[in-house]
């Protein structure tokens, strides 16, 4: 065994190992690019999804909405996930739906909407719908939970306007919350004293500056919108400015089901 034979065996295994490390190379090369384009793939797939779900929504197709989201429940994407709460809770808003699917809907909603704020934080319809979710599931919960949930609803409605200011269900919603707790009955303000050491509270002041800032965000976007305006007005004993407003509501083109409710 000589020196020669020494360098032709380290040869052989520099060569070998140049031909190993090539391979390695080409095969993480290709599994990236395949990563990659699964990545792209599953991208566009989440946005055809979407597209999908918005013309169907926009159509008032609740239950092939439903059933069209119900197979991405698993999804990572927090835009996919609240509009599948969304789509739960709409489905369980229909006259057709029974009881017991309802309440299983209403907290299949909050599981969504919860997911859906786990996967991105700064998302504001996540936090919209989650607050809407958690008040729903209040219904469900007594008393005492549903004015314990009353302080992450707001906090989450708060949220969803600092990160969106235009987004005028939002400041609707904060406006019915402040509505809410304006005319809550003797009774339950007592309970809440008792329940917490500050309960929530608000004013009609405070309601009517939210649901004006929604028609400032998005003029007559929502018949409910301009319902409370006159409510609230009235609360107010402002006769001539409720009269305004309730005839705007009276008025309003009937396109949903709820629409066709706030003019019986």
């Amino acid at each position: 065994y000589t020196f020669y034979n020494h360098l032709q065996v380290l040869e052989k295994g520099f060569k070998r190992g140049i031909a190993l490390s090539t391979g390695s190379f080409l095969v993480y090369e290709t599994y990236r690019l395949i990563s990659r384009f699964a990545e792209v793939h599953a991208s566009f797939k989440v946005e055809e999804v979407i597209e999908q779900a918005d013309y169907l929504y926009g159509s008032g197709e609740t239950e092939k909405l439903y059933r069209l989201l119900v197979q991405h429940k698993n999804s990572e994407d927090a835009e996919l996930l609240w509009r599948l709460a969304r789509a739960s809770r709409d489905l369980a808003q229909l006259s057709s739906t029974s009881t017991e699917e309802k309440k299983q809907l209403v907290y299949e909603a909050l599981e969504y909407a919860k997911k859906a704020l786990e996967k991105n934080e700064s998302n504001f319809a996540a936090h919209k719908w989650y607050a809407i979710c958690i008040s729903d599931v209040g219904d469900y919960e007594g008393i005492k939970a549903k004015i314990a949930n009353a302080f992450v609803i707001k906090e989450h409605f708060q949220k969803a306007i600092e990160l969106n200011p235009k987004d005028a269900t939002s400041i609707h919603l904060m406006g019915i919350w402040c509505y809410s707790f304006a005319e809550m009955p003797w009774c339950q303000r007592k309970i809440a004293a008792v329940l917490f050491a500050t309960p929530p509270t608000s004013t009609y002041k405070e309601a009517l500056r939210y649901f004006h800032m929604a028609e400032e965000a998005d003029p007559n976007f929502y018949s409910k919108n301009l319902l409370f305006l006159g409510k609230t007005y009235l609360k107010l004993n402002n006769k001539k400015m409720a009269l305004l407003w309730l005839s705007k509501a009276k008025d309003y083109p009937a396109h949903t089901e709820e629409d066709k409710q706030i003019l019986l």
